[in-house]
């Protein structure tokens, strides 16, 4: 009998083992599914607006303040800085969608082996009650065969826990 219960333990462990599902979504994508997580990650940062922002301001600030003759995109207009940040707006809406929809994937994941793991640790707890439950019944009657009452061997018990406070 004092093996059951650890029998249970193992069998519940090697039924539901834990894995990584991280690496297992990551393994598999493909190549052009890694490239759009890893813009859309790339792409949310302080840094990646920094980049956009800085960008902006020399290229803004060039055509505001360089000679006229050494202007590439017309003051007020800006007719190329607007296509170009249109193009790249246009570009990376549909590519972080893609990066979204990959994340919200692994997260459905994450969450359904988050559920496997409080299942597996329900039952174990469940197993693990279950022999503590054993060992009171157990307890119990060895007090009662030295003719300890219950109730007795209790208020003994709290009395010293409180001595011990």
């Amino acid at each position: 009998m004092a093996l059951h219960w650890q029998d249970l333990l193992k069998e519940i462990r090697h039924r539901r083992p834990l894995r990584n599902t991280y690496d297992e979504m990551m393994a598999g994508l493909s190549s052009l599914d890694r490239l759009a997580v890893w813009i859309t990650v790339h792409v949310g940062t302080m840094g990646f607006f920094l980049v956009i922002f800085v960008w902006t301001f020399i290229w803004l600030g060039w055509n505001f303040l360089a000679p006229t003759r050494l202007q590439f995109d017309p003051p007020m207009g800006f007719v190329f800085w607007l296509f170009i940040s249109n193009v790249i707006q246009i570009l990376l809406m549909p590519l972080i969608m893609v990066g979204q929809n990959i994340q919200g994937r692994h997260a459905e994941i994450r969450a359904e082996h988050d559920l496997e793991v409080n299942v597996k640790a329900e039952q174990e707890i469940e197993v693990i009650l279950h022999h503590l439950e054993q060992q009171n019944y157990l307890l119990i009657a060895m007090l009662e065969k030295q003719g300890i009452k219950l109730d007795e061997a209790l208020r003994i018990g709290q009395e010293r826990h409180a001595s011990s406070q």
